[in-house]
């Protein structure tokens, strides 16, 4: 047994010891789209676990919510098997084309080529979440991988109504999609209107050869083919041997601690779980409860400040670097970062070490959800196609549409990605490598209750997740996790940006009196899309909220 796991033994122990309820009293999918919710529980019913659920309802999620996710990107899946105890976090995270390289979207100069890794396939990596299904389906889940995707495909085939959200977005988009794009979500240039029923049919399709030939039916042959095809005839760079190569990876997960709760979540390729869990243990030594919200929020952003500056200097994918893990997420490390923190006066970023920016950028998306059954197994997963549509592009004749993941990649140092965070050379491109992320699924342990949350939010998921947990320490309850008013900070740029809620304007000048850039912005609420489920072991009484600021639902089966 190893370390990091040696630590939840306790408090397993404990559940036995206190006679707490073994199992929940009813299971509960979150996710942000009731459809993909419903998905996940009509797997359930007929006799599926969580995993053959979270198949379920990510494979819906790509259908009924497109600009978040989809079979053209990627995720990660953490898994606690209720059987044995087994925690494992499932990497589908996309990887760089074999043909990439440190410098291709730099000019002659050395410039960033404005869009050149946002737009079209050149700006797609290696999709990972086809794979991530079928290993879900093979190693975890009790049905077959056609069962668990059958509620995806039957959204694709027959449709769903399009619903305002999608419809704004799509709209929003439109100019910058592909011919093969537009063809699929605004067939002659006309957005789908909000309760026209919208179908899928080359998804569908897709979908089935993939349910029915798991890996190959994605990843070779006639699937295969049309993808690298339609990717290289518009300037794209894979190759038939990218898909071969593609292979998802299995990764221990970090687990921290803050005060008597256990912390699991992301490691790298992940930058979320080591900010976390950094941000937790610099927290640690402060007494929120005894101080006033302006000091509170101050702490908090101070702490932000200097988990994100971590980021850029030392995270990248672990399977082409070395990462000081165990240093970054030590107590002893966090109390040297809090060494130079005051009380009564805010950090300037650029008088802490570390990477200086050299530009700027913005945007977000991606998608969450939550999944615990009957039997205690729990799944939360966060998976991205990145921006909203990702690169805007559809291989002809697979309705895919692909990701614009190499934009998470350090194209220079310094130089800003599209969520405005700093990386250098240990995230620089490299063939076969996976991109840094700030995705963070993770559950959180008491010895009398569970949360299993996550968020979509580009940089800002790292914050929106330590926000809900901290509440959830706190004694908040689902829905209040979910709706809270939330702040944020990245190191770069320099400023405090919070909810026009979150702060009175009275906290505000006190905020900048200590010296923080203020930025009250709507941006934040349209970010975050948290989708929580709690589980109390002492009632076995089951939770779950979708965030407010979405349209999500969350769904339970019958008691």
């Amino acid at each position: 047994m190893n370390r990091l796991n040696a630590l939840l033994v306790p408090l397993l122990l404990l559940w036995a010891a206190a006679g707490l309820a073994q199992t929940p009293n009813r299971a509960a999918v979150a996710s942000a789209n009731p459809l993909a919710s419903e998905a996940g529980i009509e797997v359930l019913e007929e006799g599926g676990n969580a995993f053959d659920a979270a198949i379920a309802v990510s494979a819906a999620l790509g259908v009924v919510e497109p600009y978040g996710s989809g079979l053209g990107g990627g995720g990660f899946f953490l898994l606690h098997r209720a059987s044995d105890g087994l925690q494992v976090f499932i990497d589908g995270r996309e990887t760089a084309p074999g043909a990439a390289r440190e410098d291709m979207y730099l000019d002659e100069h050395g410039d960033p080529i404005p869009g050149a890794s946002r737009n079209g396939p050149l700006a797609a990596g290696i999709p990972g979440l086809p794979a991530a299904l079928v290993h879900l389906a093979e190693n975890y889940g009790r049905l077959t991988l056609a069962e668990s995707m059958e509620p995806a495909i039957r959204y694709a085939e027959e449709g769903f109504p399009a619903y305002e959200t999608l419809v704004q977005r799509l709209s929003r988009r439109v100019p910058g999609l592909s011919e093969g794009a537009r063809e699929v979500f605004a067939p002659g240039s006309d957005v789908p209107a909000a309760g026209e029923l919208f179908r899928q049919p080359e998804l569908a399709a897709t979908m089935r050869t993939l349910a029915r030939e798991g890996h190959d039916g994605f990843y070779r042959g006639a699937v295969a083919d049309m993808l690298v095809d339609g990717v290289q005839r518009e300037g794209g760079i894979w190759s038939a041997e990218d898909l071969l190569n593609y292979s998802v990876v299995e990764r221990e997960p970090l687990i921290g601690t803050y005060h008597d709760v256990a912390i699991t979540t992301a490691p790298p390729p992940s930058a979320g779980g080591v900010a976390l869990i950094n941000m937790f243990n610099m927290l640690s030594g402060y007494d929120l409860a005894g101080v006033d919200r302006v000091t509170r929020t101050h702490l908090l952003t101070e702490v932000m400040r200097r988990a994100y500056r971590d980021r850029g200097p030392y995270l990248g994918d672990p399977d082409f670097i070395a990462i000081p893990v165990d240093r970054l997420t030590h107590p002893y490390y966090a109390a040297g970062q809090i060494a130079s923190l005051r009380i009564d006066r805010a950090t300037p970023s650029d008088s802490l070490p570390g990477i200086q920016p050299d530009g700027a950028g913005g945007g977000p998306q991606t998608s969450h959800f939550s999944v615990l059954d009957r039997e205690g197994n729990m799944v939360a997963a966060t998976q991205t196609i990145n921006f909203g549509f990702g690169s805007g592009f559809v291989a002809p004749g697979t309705g895919v549409l692909l990701n614009n993941e190499m934009d998470d990649f350090s194209m220079k140092p310094g130089q800003p990605n599209g969520y405005q965070l700093l990386s250098a050379e240990a995230n620089s491109i490299q063939p076969g490598k996976r991109m840094l992320s700030s995705m963070t699924p993770t559950i959180l342990r008491t010895d009398d209750g569970v949360a299993l949350l996550g968020s979509p939010g580009g940089s800002q998921i790292i914050t929106i997740v330590f926000l809900a947990s901290l509440a959830w320490t706190e004694g908040a309850d689902a829905a209040t996790m979910a709706s809270n008013p939330r702040f944020h900070h990245q190191y770069f740029p320099d400023r405090l940006m919070f909810e026009p809620d979150a702060l009175s304007e009275e906290e505000e000048e006190a905020l900048l009196g200590l010296g923080h850039n203020m930025a009250r912005t709507r941006q934040l609420r349209g970010n975050g899309n948290l989708q929580i489920v709690t589980w109390d072991r002492r009632s076995g009484e089951v939770d779950a909220a979708s965030d407010p600021r979405g349209v999500g639902e969350p769904r339970f089966s019958a008691p």
